[in-house]
């Protein structure tokens, strides 16, 4: 595996973060990054994975839930293991208590905005502590969702602590592309941003194929925008956003992150793409 493109750069290598310092609009709750169907979430009563798992404790315990999980998850092609009943079931059951969803702290440069419409904003991210992994599976939509599960693992206690780490957003993934910015690498690097009680000794993962490691700071453009994210509207979303910037030719040319707010398998997933300013 290739490794070294895990980390956040001016320099082209890629990788990111991403949080909310400032009032921004559509932050993302509990509810939201526990979703994972729209068609479940309205039967649901409130949309809210966490909500549905609580009654499905109440009724059959974790094999109910991930089950849940698993019918939603094959259409996109995608299984979740029964190794991932304990995971699902702590994110689900109000972690421990640990509800706060903490964001990736952020500085911002600069918001763009048009006739009252946001752009897009420039934003400075410190250096930190990130957990990755890089997979390859047949689709992009496959491998954020495997790799969004062993990220999973990873926080609810298969680490060096034994313990719940706790959740932050955005989820994290690095894409590549060709010169032309037409064609996505297979390769796609999935990121969590540890949270700040663990920035200074960062627990080490179970999996050795997650890698933790120190991404540099980095000067990022931002734009928001919402759905499922596959290779045809990562593509175009990258398209639009070079369209918006004044001075593309600043920014990695390939590249790219898309940060997620939402589970990486909702319908009405909440992400932003990111351009990363070269250093």
């Amino acid at each position: 595996m290739d490794r070294g493109g895990c980390q956040m750069s001016g320099g082209g290598g890629g990788g990111g973060g991403g949080g909310d310092a400032i009032d921004r609009p559509g932050v993302i709750t509990l509810e939201d990054l526990e979703s994972f169907s729209e068609d479940q979430l309205s039967d649901s009563g409130n949309g809210s994975l966490e909500e549905e798992g609580e009654t499905m404790e109440a009724e059959d315990g974790s094999d109910r839930l991930l089950n849940y999980w698993q019918e939603v998850a094959r259409g996109h092609q995608v299984e979740v293991s029964p190794d991932m009943a304990e995971p699902i079931q702590q994110l689900s059951s109000n972690n421990q208590g640990q509800s706060h969803r903490e964001q990736v702290p952020f500085t911002l440069l600069l918001r763009k905005e048009k006739c009252g419409e946001q752009l897009y904003e420039k934003r400075h991210y410190e250096k930190g502590h990130w957990a990755c992994i890089t997979l390859h599976e047949d689709t992009y939509e496959q491998s954020i969702c495997y790799g969004f599960m062993r990220i999973m693992r990873y926080i609810c206690q298969q680490n060096s602590l034994g313990d719940y780490l706790g959740m932050t957003l955005p989820i994290v993934t690095v894409v590549r592309t060709d010169e032309n910015r037409s064609v996505i690498s297979q390769d796609v690097t999935v990121a969590y941003y540890l949270p700040l009680e663990h920035q200074a000794q960062p627990p080490q993962p179970h999996d050795n194929e997650i890698v933790v490691e120190v991404w540099p700071a980095a000067t990022v453009y931002t734009r928001g925008f919402t759905g499922p994210t596959n290779e045809v509207t990562i593509i175009n979303q990258i398209g639009a956003m070079a369209e918006l910037l004044d001075s593309p030719g600043l920014c990695v040319s390939d590249s790219f992150i898309v940060a997620g707010y939402t589970n990486p398998a909702h319908s009405h997933r909440q992400n932003e793409i990111w351009f990363l300013e070269r250093r």
